[in-house]
């Protein structure tokens, strides 16, 4: 039985296929479209799918879509009618999009569909729809290796739903209960990702990447206007300070009166005060996580944990629930996002609809997270000659240690291998990887290979078993979903003055001895890399420590700033080509930038991606 699931219109529109209740193949359409966060409809992505499995849409079991649009409507026209008058032109703005469009969506869906499948509508296979929080339930869920678990779904809203309790047992997921819009976190978060001059939906890791570098001075600010938090970490926003309800924009003039002044300008100079209300509300959103997670535990009595929706992206809440936290052991679906939805819904059909027995496993069914499109040698090197590069071709064995001794000489490499990620994270097959012993690595990756802002951290692939040896965590995490400290032994104390530094002037002192992944907090974002899931990846490292005595790499995603992750090795070369890396490998294809032909076929090629 093959089942695909979507999901579209909002922000990161992906495709699913499972068959016969395995993970066969998942992939966002920014990856195939080249427009970050794509919402339209998902036509490469299912097109992929489809042909990753060599059938056509119309031999389809199911479709299904990840969530239901006249529960939505339901939502926006009661919440416009309980702020009336406020908010009317955002209203009439809503309603024209809705009414051309949204409001029937079921039959906009099976149009695209038979377009894509070049067939009548009455040709396609039935199209169900699902609930968006039981979608990122049933994702995180039912690809876990719990046979029971509890699952809480955090996100900005579904439906109705911006924060979920569910209970998940064999083949089926049952509500708990539900926290409902606009009292949402994800709200409260993106509402200070607005405010300090990031962009909604895209800049809120940035706000937890900026917030070791400020004090948390407005926590109490936050907890005495903003929020009603309760000790079982269930909460009410006080709208008085927002605009998201009815209005175009996050926050309003209270909001910015409160905190002593507008919005940062977009791209302007990020100062202390942005740091400091990003470290609070981090610190805010981090107390909810804990709370909302002690009161599962109380109320379920289970021990493990589930989470999905986009709050649970949120590493350093996720590090501090693996720290502080009672579960023997959580378990976080690496697309976390509306991504992810795809996948839910997909699973959910399988397990819920159909009613299929779950047979849970050791490991979890996400393959890694590698479920996107991969490339033969003969498809690499036929674009190779077509742009007439320069490349080798060379086996593992002789590739790996040529690479480790590059690495060890300060270069940045562009890693494409395999499967592409499902998902936002870069593990490994679509990487950007450095030296992290290297003191200069950071700021050179973030300036003149991605092009982004000097404060962002770079993660650590570490190997698994070798993980205890550098950061302070006992268990695996293999999607890059957990924060913990750097192990003692490798920081380097601070002089006094270092320690009453400020802001971004924390960034220009190494933290320890792999400083290119310490962030000025010493904590790290770490992905353990598993022989069973990524064995060339694995071997790389393994090498790089053989030489090097370090069984770390620097891993970025293979992308400039705006751009998301490359999919092909057209997309992979050309970022080679804009940026400053030093050297590319294509499965076991080596090019070095200093042997390239000239690159001038695309000037002015930063304007093309919209800066996230």
């Amino acid at each position: 039985m093959n089942i695909l699931g979507i999901s579209a219109y909002y922000h990161d529109s992906a495709a699913a296929l499972v068959q016969d209740g395995q993970i066969f193949a998942a992939a966002q359409e920014e990856r195939f479209s080249r427009k970050k966060h794509d919402s339209r409809f998902p036509y490469h992505a299912i097109q992929y799918c489809l042909n990753e499995d060599k059938i056509r849409l119309q031999d389809l079991d199911y479709i299904v879509f990840y969530e239901k649009p006249f529960i939505t409507f339901e939502r926006l026209l009661e919440t416009y009618l309980a702020y009336a008058p406020k908010g009317f032109r955002s209203f009439v703005a809503a309603m024209s999009v809705w009414l051309q469009e949204k409001l029937y969506l079921k039959t906009v869906l099976k149009k695209e569909l038979a377009k894509l499948a070049d067939c009548k509508v009455k040709q396609l296979p039935p199209l169900l729809f699902n609930e968006h929080h039981q979608s990122h339930a049933a994702s995180a869920f039912f690809p876990s290796p719990f046979q029971k678990a509890a699952i809480l779904c955090l996100d900005a809203v579904g439906e109705w739903a911006t924060t979920s309790l569910w209970i998940g047992q064999d083949n089926q997921i049952t509500p708990i209960w539900e926290l409902d819009f606009p009292h949402s976190l994800g709200m409260l978060y993106s509402a200070f990702t607005y405010y300090t001059g990031f962009k909604v939906n895209s800049g809120e890791y940035k706000l937890m990447g900026l917030a070791p570098y400020g004090e948390p001075k407005y926590v109490q600010h936050i907890l005495d206007y903003l929020i009603d938090l309760k000790d079982d970490g269930t909460f009410r926003l006080n709208m008085d300070y927002f605009n998201y309800a009815t209005g175009l924009t996050m926050t309003n003039d209270k909001f910015h009166r409160l905190f002593g002044g507008k919005p940062r300008s977009r791209e302007s100079q990020i100062t202390q005060r942005e740091m400091d209300i990003a470290a609070s509300v981090q610190q805010v959103t981090e107390e909810i996580v804990l709370r909302l997670a002690k009161t599962t535990y109380r109320e379920l009595g289970v021990d493990h944990l589930c989470l999905a929706g986009g709050v649970a992206l949120n590493c350093v809440a996720n590090g501090r629930l693996v720290r502080e936290g009672n579960f023997q052991d959580i378990w976080i679906q690496p697309a976390a996002g509306d991504a992810g939805g795809a996948l839910g819904a997909a699973l959910s059909v399988w397990y819920q609809y159909c009613g299929h027995p779950r047979m849970t496993e050791r490991e979890d069914t996400m393959q890694g997270a590698y479920l996107g499109p991969k490339f033969t040698a003969g498809e690499i090197e036929e674009y190779l000659r077509d742009v007439q590069a320069d490349y080798r071709e060379l086996p593992d064995e002789e590739l790996m240690p040529k690479l480790a001794e590059i690495l060890a000489e300060g270069k940045v490499v562009g890693w494409f291998q395999g499967r592409m990620e499902f998902g936002p994270r870069a593990l490994g097959n679509r990487s950007i990887i450095g030296d992290p012993r290297n003191s200069e690595m950071q700021s050179v990756m973030n300036l003149k290979i991605k092009y982004r802002e000097s404060f962002r951290p770079f993660a650590p692939s570490v190997l698994a078993e070798r993980v205890a040896d550098y950061f302070q965590i006992d268990r695996k995490s293999p999607y890059m979903l957990l924060v913990a400290w750097v192990q003692n032994r490798l920081r380097k104390p601070m002089t006094k003055e270092q320690q009453e530094l400020f802001g971004i002037d924390k960034l220009k002192v190494p933290r320890s001895e792999i400083p290119a992944v310490t962030h000025v907090d010493y904590s790290a974002r770490v992905q353990t890399v598993h022989w069973e899931t990524n064995p060339r990846y694995y071997e790389l490292i393994r090498t790089f420590e053989q030489k090097t005595g370090c069984g770390v790499l620097v891993n970025t995603s293979f992308n400039v700033r705006g751009e998301p992750i490359v999919c092909t090795p057209e997309d992979a070369y050309r970022c080679f080509m804009r940026t400053e890396m030093d050297y590319l490998v294509l499965e076991n294809f080596l090019l070095a930038k200093s042997a390239q032909p000239q690159w001038d076929k695309d000037q002015g090629w930063q304007e093309e991606f919209e800066l996230d």
